[in-house]
């Protein structure tokens, strides 16, 4: 996300910071960039100016221009600012004293309220908490089934009468069946049309009325730039917004939204949309996303998603393995790709680590299918030939490269990079009374399994290349 508008203010910050001088002549060329790339990422015309404003009465009032290091003063206040834009402290949803808390959702038809709807109840479901799914659109066809297929993949139950068409009823006997049954939120999904008109602002007051809701949240198409700001406004004005979700924001979405909303309504996006997964709903934090804008990476981001996705049970018996006895073997290596890949796409999470930009990943090839093709290599080998690679002479290579339907050399690049990974895990266990503990390589308490990223992190070892190509960090055969 914000790919086009963070390279534009990388290269323009980047010219600052390469002066040893900064005049105020080149401070306004400067700024005039930023400008023209926060406008192109269809940010508010009047929020881009008092940002800028904002931006340049600083620089040029603190004697930034004359310090030892310009430029990196310049930055500071470019992303102080940009905090303040998108709405300093990070939001939380409001939490009810008496349960249940009741959320309630609302916005256009196809902004993806039913699926926020799910991801937010996997959210509270994961905090120890017992959510309940309302079905409040008996317009459109199979919303309610929608809803209901989600609960059931989640475990979490729904409330829907099929033939009721006063939602505002349907949700108050929703909350009063959560008081009943000690569940502790409410999350209302409920309808849209094509275009915000009087007919669903009426409905959507009623179903206010009734459930008395703690959070009503927009739910917004992160793709529409300033429309959704306008959107944003109407719905403000009929039943007042506590905070906007953003959603289709894992791809070419232009940021003019996350920028702009805040600005315009004082209302914070409390969390993004970033995939398709019931995982994929992440908190906008301010601070990080400003960090993430300015290709500073976004650590925490990396530790919270490995928090949630990775089995900590299976990394403490790995590292106790790897560290106590110095053993590493392919069966190790399999679960370390399967919980790396629960992560995300392997770019997204590159791009979250301090000091990688996107343009240093531009050569780098990251095909998703290449995890497939190992795990199918080493599923093709015996449970002897995993734990004991030495084993595979040329005759068993040839038998799992037949099983696998890949290529020899494919297998035989696989052992080779593995046999490499191997040797750095003996090391790793060599010092393993000075490691316990504290984590393995790649920054996460307890280490992603098979330390950080495959092959230590970031160079060395790496994900095995696919055909024609050495793979990311990873040495070519």
């Amino acid at each position: 996300m914000f790919e086009r508008l963070s390279d534009r203010l990388d290269s323009v910050l980047g010219t600052f910071r390469q002066r040893g001088v900064i005049t105020p002549e080149m401070l306004k060329k400067g700024l005039r960039e930023v400008r023209r790339a926060l406008l192109e990422a269809d940010v508010n015309y009047e929020v881009a100016r008092d940002f800028l404003d904002r931006v340049e009465e600083q620089a040029l009032g603190q004697d930034v221009l004359s310090s030892v290091s310009p430029g990196d003063q310049i930055v500071k206040i470019v992303h102080d600012e940009l905090v303040a834009l998108l709405g300093e402290g990070s939001p939380k949803l409001a939490s009810a004293t008496v349960p249940p808390t009741v959320t309630m959702l609302v916005g256009l038809q196809g902004s993806g309220k039913t699926t926020t709807a799910g991801k937010l109840a996997r959210r509270i479901q994961r905090e120890g908490r017992r959510p309940l799914l309302v079905a409040c659109d008996p317009y459109r066809p199979a919303a309610g089934e929608q809803l209901q297929t989600l609960g059931a993949s989640l475990d979490v139950p729904v409330a829907r009468e099929a033939e009721e068409t006063d939602v505002a009823r349907v949700a108050r006997s929703a909350v009063e069946r959560a008081r009943v049954e000690g569940l502790t939120h409410v999350v209302l999904d409920t309808a849209g049309r094509l275009q915000a008109d009087e007919a669903l602002m009426e409905e959507l007051r009623a179903v206010k009325a009734e459930a008395k809701p703690h959070e009503v949240l927009l739910v917004a198409d992160g793709m529409t730039g300033q429309e959704a700001v306008r959107i944003a406004e109407g719905f403000h004005d009929a039943v007042g917004l506590t905070g906007v979700v953003l959603t289709k924001m894992e791809g070419d979405a232009r940021g003019g939204a996350a920028l702009s909303i805040y600005g315009v309504l004082g209302v914070p996006i409390k969390f993004v949309g970033v995939g398709e997964k019931m995982e994929d709903l992440t908190v906008f934090d301010p601070d990080r996303m400003a960090g993430r804008i300015l290709q500073m990476g976004d650590i925490v981001g990396l530790v919270e998603r490995a928090q949630q996705t990775i089995d900590v049970e299976a990394t403490q018996r790995f590292e106790k393995k790897v560290l106590g006895k110095g053993e590493f073997d392919l069966e190790d290596f399999l679960q370390s790709l399967k919980q790396l890949q629960k992560m995300g796409p392997l770019e997204g999470l590159l791009k979250m680590i301090p000091g990688v930009k996107p343009k240093m990943l531009d050569g780098v090839q990251v095909d998703p299918k290449r995890i497939g093709h190992i795990e199918a290599i080493i599923l093709s080998m015996t449970p002897e030939e995993r734990r004991r690679p030495k084993v595979l002479n040329g005759s068993r290579r040839a038998r799992i490269a037949r099983g696998s339907g890949r290529p020899v050399h494919e297998v035989n690049r696989l052992l080779k990079q593995f046999k490499e990974m191997q040797k750095m895990m003996k090391d790793m266990g060599k010092l393993g009374p000075m490691l316990a503990g504290k984590g393995l390589p790649g920054g996460f308490p307890g280490g992603l399994p098979g330390g950080g990223l495959p092959g230590g992190g970031l160079p060395g070892g790496g994900l095995p290349g696919g055909d024609g190509g050495a793979g990311f960090g990873g040495p070519s055969n």
